[in-house]
């Protein structure tokens, strides 16, 4: 033997999963010509990247268990991303496959809490609103014309 160590690549080097020389190279692909890349960026995107994905995938994960399966899918990455906030404002994207992300109002939660009497209140008041809004025409005209 001649003494050489094996060859060591960037992300083994850096402790990383994500391919640091796959990104270094997109990175130098995607300036321009005259500027340069080191490799410490490359090393930190990858960091980021994989902090990323596992925080989301920890997060769907809890999600899955909570419904009880052993998948993850796309429905879980949607809940797990539009359940927390950070990640709600920093992924703005659309999840093909993973439905709606429900929000409930407190007010709707309050309302289950009201007895009979209130919501029947609340109904009828709801409703002088709502013919007043679709016949406020209607009613004007009466008062005009008299």
């Amino acid at each position: 033997m001649s003494g050489k160590k094996a060859p060591q690549s960037k992300s083994s080097r850096a402790g990383l999963q994500f391919p640091v020389g796959r990104i270094h190279r997109i990175l130098r692909q995607n300036i321009n010509s005259k500027d340069r890349v080191g490799v410490s960026a490359a090393v930190y995107t990858a960091a980021i990247l994989e902090y990323l994905t596992a925080e989301i995938l920890e997060l769907a994960g809890n999600a899955s268990k909570e419904l009880k399966v052993k998948r993850i899918t796309p429905r879980h990455l949607q809940l797990a991303v539009r359940g927390d906030e950070e990640l709600d404002s920093l992924i703005s994207a659309t999840i093909a496959g993973g439905g709606v992300f429900l929000i409930f109002k407190n007010v709707l939660l309050l309302i289950r809490k009201w007895n009979k009497k209130v919501m029947n209140r609340v109904f009828y008041i709801f409703l002088k609103m709502f013919f007043f809004y679709f016949f406020e025409d209607f009613f004007y005209s009466l008062f005009l014309n008299i």
